[in-house]
């Protein structure tokens, strides 16, 4: 057996084309666990330094920013990677497009920004913060030279880019916090971190000697990236509704200072949610395999993944509930303690998201992917319904609330009324 497994390495190490993939994986999957390592040590230490009261007033500018990134971005990210692979000779006519596409979206964006700030009438600095974050939308069209490197199976150029965007962003929160800066010089860093990776991308892009693709525009190329991309264009606009809703309705209703808070609590808890996600993503070859040779198998390797994430998730949310208070203290400091009642909640959505990464791909495994919207939609107007209610009665405790109950309460219907999400939560019940 080990022998046939060390020749099995020994053949796919040997495959160039193999190399080539496990390399590009490498150096995405180094630069996502840097960024999330170091973003969660660096944010602590900025978080610290602010306090609550501008910290929350910091997330909420980056939360209010984030209900329009989507329109920005436009929905084109799989989709002119897809057409770059299907039609590389096509390449400068997808990549202009979808340049101009995305600026477009900017624009829009940029207008909703300026409409909405205007009608709530916010107090000038809170307008100035979000003005400042919202100027390093315009370089998002730039984000297609990354759509070009996936395409080639070149995402190392990428993760350079963004491994020096990180470092100077990095190295700058250091010295502000060190020179004992004010907010604003934050509030910048974030429109100097779009900047920098447009500018890092630029460079990279012309290290490949291709012609510049600035100014190409085909009208029919745009017609069929924007078709395909309707679909998505929703479905961004949902994911940032349900990622930014809690802070802003906290904000309305509790302050900036509530906002850190709960921004603190949040922000333990994230930057974990790779890990399950990570693990279906390995395991779902593995899954689909089991499929074409038994019901059994298959049977059993899911429930198998489901104990392994869902034993995780339980193991976490019992750590982290029990330690709450302590892990606050060492991490963010006594200004942050009553950020630890939020945490004890929230961090049991860990043990959700857990479960969903595998139920995820159980629903693809299954055909039933027409479902995952509809999971999104109402876990969207849970979570809000559920902040718009709780938040005033039990504060930013309600908010955590609301998440838990928007990750759990979707599954729960849907097994009631859609007899293969029943079928599929029952085997995952006997088994474990």
């Amino acid at each position: 057996m080990l022998k046939e497994i060390r020749s099995t390495i020994k053949k796919a190490s040997a495959h160039q084309g193999l190399r080539k993939y496990l390399a590009n994986t490498a150096w995405m999957f180094s630069e996502q666990v840097l960024r999330i390592i170091t973003g969660l040590l660096v944010g602590i230490y900025v978080a610290r330094y602010l306090g609550p009261e501008k910290f929350g007033l910091f997330s909420y500018s980056i939360a209010f920013i984030s209900l329009f990134s989507a329109i920005s971005k436009v929905g084109l990210d799989g989709i002119v990677v897809r057409d770059l692979v299907n039609a590389p000779e096509k390449r400068d006519a997808y990549l202009g497009t979808a340049f101009w596409i995305k600026g477009f979206g900017v624009l829009i964006a940029c207008f909703g920004i300026v409409e909405v700030v205007t009608i709530a009438n916010f107090d000038p600095l809170t307008k100035l913060y979000i003005f400042i974050i919202a100027a390093g939308l315009t370089f998002q069209p730039y984000e297609v030279i990354d759509f070009y490197f996936q395409s080639r199976v070149l995402s190392k150029y990428v993760s350079m880019c963004k491994m020096t965007q990180l470092f100077l962003s990095s190295v700058l929160k250091l010295y502000f916090v060190y020179t004992n800066k004010d907010l604003i010089w934050f509030v910048a860093v974030s429109t100097i971190d779009q900047a920098s990776l447009g500018l890092a991308l630029i460079f990279a892009y012309s290290q490949q000697k291709n012609k510049s693709f600035y100014f190409k525009f085909d009208r029919q190329v745009a017609k069929k990236l924007l078709r395909s991309a309707k679909p998505l264009i929703v479905s961004g606009v949902m994911v940032s509704l349900y990622s930014s809703m809690d802070r802003i309705i906290i904000k309305e209703f509790l302050g900036t200072h509530q906002v850190g808070l709960y921004a603190a609590a949040t922000g333990l808890t994230i930057p974990m949610y790779f890990v399950p996600y990570l693990l279906a993503n390995s395991f779902f070859p593995a899954i689909l395999s089991a499929k074409q040779q038994s019901q059994d198998l298959y049977n059993r390797r899911l429930s198998t993944l489901y104990k392994l994430v869902i034993l995780m998730g339980l193991f976490v949310g019992f750590f982290v509930s029990t330690f709450a208070i302590q892990i606050i203290d060492i991490l963010y400091g006594e200004q942050y303690e009553a950020s630890a009642e939020t945490l004890k909640i929230y961090i049991w959505n860990f043990l959700l998201i857990c479960f969903s990464a595998i139920f995820g791909k159980w629903l693809l495994s299954e055909n039933l992917q027409r479902l995952i919207p509809r999971f999104t939609t109402l876990a969207i107007i849970i979570n809000i319904i559920g902040c718009l209610l709780l938040i005033p009665r039990w504060s930013i405790e309600g908010a955590a609330i609301a998440a838990v109950a928007a990750q759990l309460l979707p599954v729960l219907l849907f097994g009631i009324i859609n007899k293969h999400v029943r079928s599929n939560l029952i085997l995952i019940f006997k088994r474990f």
